[in-house]
């Protein structure tokens, strides 16, 4: 029998689909009980991660005190970038928040509408037409990775200023990608020989043989967070760390 992979023909090769969004649906339908649906991550090195996909519907009792404390400055009219399910969406119309929750997704966009949040398909650093001003710009859940990299930040920030009400803010959260430890110092490595910040990612979402497209992430360190800041429209008004871990919430203003 002959295994090689070249020889096959017909290798088997992922759909490009809404992989994400399955995933959340199906942890959804199952109540967000616990590893109901596995989210599974693969970097462009080959690393594959599996995470329990009920984190996205965890309630606001359950978060990290920084993660409450940043949620909680959110005021006015909210945009919510990457707002999967609806996690921090749906706590925030309970407030009374008029709240959008952008999503590329669109059965997560289904699962957040049907949560009771205004949900539309988009993402950045193209948004949707006829999104209108906020007075909160809102990139939880480690979003600010969707910044995307040094070279695509300032188009996204950029962007996010255009639907900003003169004084908003823009408040999300990230993570410092420190030394790495043993599955990521050589990927580090890898990137800053590519002309790559050392914590960038291209990543994709699998669902079985279904993925999503490939897209960039970044964990940016507080000072190249601060830099990238700098040269936009927006001024970094405070960084608040983790103190158990490499997290951190990030306030701007317009």
């Amino acid at each position: 029998m002959n295994t090689d992979p070249a020889s096959n023909p017909y290798p088997r090769q992922p759909r490009i689909d809404d992989a994400f969004g399955r995933i959340l649906a199906r942890c959804w339908d199952a109540g967000a009980a616990p590893w109901s649906a596995v989210e599974v991550i693969e970097r462009d090195d080959g690393l594959i991660a599996a995470n329990d996909a009920s984190r996205y519907f965890t309630e606001p009792e359950h978060w990290s005190d920084l993660e409450r404390w940043g949620w909680e400055q959110a005021a006015g009219r909210i945009l919510d970038v990457g707002c999967g399910g609806g996690r921090h969406a749906v706590p925030w119309s309970a407030l009374g928040h008029e709240v959008v929750g952008l999503e590329p997704s669109p059965e997560a966009v289904r699962v957040s509408r049907e949560r009771g949040v205004e949900a539309v398909i988009g993402l950045v650093p193209s948004l949707p037409e006829g999104l209108g001003e906020f007075d909160t710009i809102a990139l939880f859940g480690n979003n600010l990775g969707l910044l995307g990299g040094p070279a695509q930040a300032p188009e996204v920030l950029a962007a996010l200023a255009v639907v900003a009400r003169p004084g908003a803010q823009l408040i999300g959260s990230g993570m410092d990608p420190g030394d790495g430890g043993a599955d990521h110092a050589d990927y580090h490595a890898w990137n800053l020989r590519r002309g790559r910040a050392r914590g960038q990612l291209r990543i994709r979402v699998r669902d079985g043989a279904t993925t999503t497209p490939w897209f960039e992430y970044w964990l940016a360190t507080p000072d190249e967070l601060a830099a990238t800041v700098a040269e936009s429209a927006w001024t970094l008004e405070a960084l608040e760390r983790d103190p158990a871990g490499p997290g951190y919430i990030a306030r701007l203003r317009r």
